[in-house]
């Protein structure tokens, strides 16, 4: 007989030995301290995870412990009242504090699919995808979002209401004008992440730990800058009656809100949900091929961090009936982990990456088959982590792994030969290194010292490639970083001499003949650029897009650099409408600059310069100011509708504000910011079709003609 008593541990009457005897169990003193030991780490480590905080464990590691200690509670009965079997991880986001209308609890886990289908009970249910995220429940009264509270212990959040501008998904207003709660989980996607860690003084180990680290930010704007997605899961109250979770998603859906991705699984017996789940697997490898008209397609990978599904009953009102502990309602849910496949290996080197503002190291080991691909390299954040995983030098034995089935993760350090070695100098400009620590995290990350040093420039090398700038296509700011770290790319000119690196390139991961064919194409096919979008290219500061195309309004290219440059007064360019003098000293002490003056010489010899002249061609939109918003369909792009306005006379701006007259959107009846602020100002909604019969030039001529003749016109 196992009998689950729970005591908080530093209760008078707590006496372990006492209890064993009492139930004639095998005393052990140690088992006690075994126990107790486990849900401190266990604890430890989720509170660093839910708040942002260096990583302490990672989820293999986590899962591993949690179940050793499931399974000790088991089999001595023991169960302490802290133990995270019993209750809920809790994050500690600072703020006003908020009982929850509803219990957001946990859902109970599994990595058998049997027990997926031993739970179901033959009824339909709803596979969908765990977000690792951090979750937010979202409450609307009369229509308007009246607060959104973190998880916090499930009971008790924390309000994060003013924050809720600057996370997508999150409505300000919906159709619905009755007491509606959602269920949501905020998210960072991969690429996302992997932007921010290049760009950012600290290195996040996962998108989870950077989603929760931003909402401890009291400026909004930086949480803007996150790119945080709130994606719903769960209707959690409507007042009105609907029964089906399918048919409540879908509700959430005409709302305007876009919910989980999912799919019903109608005889849910072992059979059927291991295929759904091996589909769904593939779509978080994205590895995978399938079949579709006797031809293989790559399945496209879901770019937001998951860590296993969830299935859910349909019939809500039978999966209430279920019973609630501390930690979950039984019929609420049930989770789905994937086994994680390790495999160990030997430690070749450690490689430090240099990317905007920090070096990282990352582990170069014997290559392994994992998850049905060879892997070799892992990421190892930072110094923090390597000191916490004890790595040393070539020859340490390591185990790895796929965490969530994607990224390579060193999750332990078996045997450590050598020393962990920091190095002394950066390897890209070879200046000397420094260790920060941060003020928030503790964590410890590698600096260099020189703040000309080409890899800070990768922000800078990015936008000058962007499809705004020069447009290389396909040369994203991952790949740009590794020619940073090589040495080939350290001023702008360079990209035009990649040439020079193509067999080296062939032989890199990632790139083939075909696809190294692909990138020179591009390159020289940026060599023919306007002068408008090269001078965005160049990264002045206070030069935009605006910026320049008014500069080059008043200047051909090369006479702009000439006046600029021999020019004694930094403000020659300040009465030139829209430029002022802070943003024509900017320009001209930019220059100035011999460093910049050198390399835009080198620059200016690879190029090809065409400048279209900016005098507005008609006066179709003469003195009218729109916003665009949202996708277009007839013109290639809303940079080419925003050129369409300011050739006959329009301005475009980004914001909708009074001085707005028209707001384009294909979706007039949208809930989106800009509509709304457009209703409230009273200023008209247009779709582009609307736009093309009121202001393309064909059918303002049309229109001209009538007037003259004294005929009706329909504007």
């Amino acid at each position: 007989m196992v009998v689950h008593t729970i005591l908080d541990y530093k209760h008078p009457l707590y006496n372990i030995s006492a209890l064993y005897k009492s139930h004639d169990f095998p005393f052990s003193e140690t088992m006690n301290e075994e126990i107790q030991n486990l849900v401190n780490q266990l604890n430890a480590a989720s509170d660093a995870y839910y708040n942002g905080r260096e990583e302490l464990m990672t989820d293999y590691e986590w899962d591993a412990t949690f179940d050793k200690l499931k399974k000790l509670e088991e089999e001595t009965g023991i169960v302490l009242a802290d133990s995270p079997t019993q209750n809920v991880s809790a994050d500690d986001v600072a703020g006003q504090k908020e009982e929850h209308e509803f219990p957001a609890l946990s859902l109970a886990k599994t990595k058998k699919v049997a027990d997926l289908a031993k739970w179901a009970e033959g009824r339909p249910i709803w596979l969908s995808w765990k977000l690792d995220g951090l979750t937010l429940v979202a409450t609307y009264d009369n229509g308007k979002l009246t607060k959104v509270v973190t998880r916090g212990n499930g009971h008790i959040g924390t309000n994060i209401t003013r924050l809720a501008p600057a996370i997508d998904g999150i409505l300000p207003t919906i159709k619905y004008k009755g007491h509606l709660v959602i269920r949501g989980e905020a998210v960072i996607s991969y690429p996302d992440f992997e932007q921010f860690n290049m760009e950012s003084e600290e290195e996040y180990a996962n998108p989870r730990n950077l989603a929760s680290g931003s909402l401890t930010l009291k400026d909004i704007n930086e949480v803007k800058e996150r790119h945080l997605r709130w994606i719903p899961f769960t209707l959690v109250y409507v007042e009105e009656e609907i029964i089906s979770w399918g048919e409540r998603m879908a509700w959430l859906e005409h709302q305007g809100f876009k919910p989980v991705d999912r799919e019903c699984i109608e005889q849910p017996n072992e059979i059927n949900i291991r295929s759904v789940i091996n589909l769904w697997t593939e779509r978080v490898t994205g590895e995978q091929t399938s079949q579709s008209s006797g031809s293989s397609h790559k399945i496209v990978r879901f770019p937001y961090p998951v860590d296993g599904l969830v299935i859910t009953y349909d019939d809500t009102a039978y999966a209430a009936t279920g019973s609630v502990t501390g930690h979950h309602a039984t019929r609420a849910g049930y989770a789905f982990k994937w086994q994680d496949e390790s495999a160990e290996t030997e430690l070749d080197h450690v490689e430090w990456s240099c990317a905007a503002s920090t070096i990282s190291p990352v582990a170069v080991f014997r290559p392994v088959e994992l998850e049905g691909t060879t892997v070799k390299r892992a990421s190892l954040c930072n110094i923090s982590e390597c000191e916490r995983l004890g790595i040393g030098d070539k020859g340490t034995k390591i185990a790895v792994i796929k965490a969530n089935k994607i990224i390579p993760k060193v999750i332990n350090v078996i045997e450590q030969i050598g020393i962990f070695h920091i190095p002394e100098t950066c390897p890209v400009c070879h200046s000397a290194t420094e260790v920060v620590e941060s003020e928030v995290s503790g964590t410890r990350t590698l600096h260099c010292t020189n703040s000309h040093c080409p890899a800070k420039q990768l922000k800078k090398f990015g936008r000058f490639v962007s499809k705004e700038g020069v447009n290389i296509d396909g040369l994203s700011e991952q790949t740009v970083q590794k020619f940073i770290n090589l040495g080939w790319v350290c001023e702008y000119a360079d990209f035009f001499h990649l040439k020079e690196h193509a067999p080296e390139l062939r032989t890199m991961e990632g790139f083939g003949n075909k696809s190294v064919s692909n990138l020179l194409t591009a390159i020289e096919k940026a060599r023919n650029v306007e002068a408008r979008r090269l001078l965005f290219a160049l990264n002045i500061p206070l030069v935009g897009q605006d910026v320049c195309n008014r500069l080059l309004s008043a200047y051909p290219l090369e006479e702009l650099i000439k006046t600029a440059t021999e020019s004694i007064s930094d403000d020659v360019f300040s009465t030139i409408a829209g430029i002022g003098p802070e943003k024509s000293t900017s320009f001209v002490r930019w220059m100035k600059d011999e460093d910049n003056h050198a390399m835009l010489h080198n620059l200016l010899l690879e190029l090809n310069i065409s400048q279209q002249s900016s005098t507005p061609t008609g006066s179709s939109c003469q003195g009218l100011t729109f916003v665009v918003t949202g996708d277009v369909h007839h013109y290639k792009n809303r940079n080419e509708l925003k050129a369409y306005i300011e050739s006959q006379g329009g301005k475009v701006t980004g914001s909708v504000s009074k001085s707005t007259n028209f707001l384009i959107n294909n979706d007039v009846e949208s809930t989106s910011g800009k509509n709304q602020k457009a209703k409230e100002l009273s200023i008209p909604i247009i779709s582009e079709d609307e736009f093309i019969a009121r202001f393309t030039l064909s059918n303002t001529e049309n229109k001209d003609k009538k007037e003259e003749n004294n005929e009706p016109s329909l504007f």
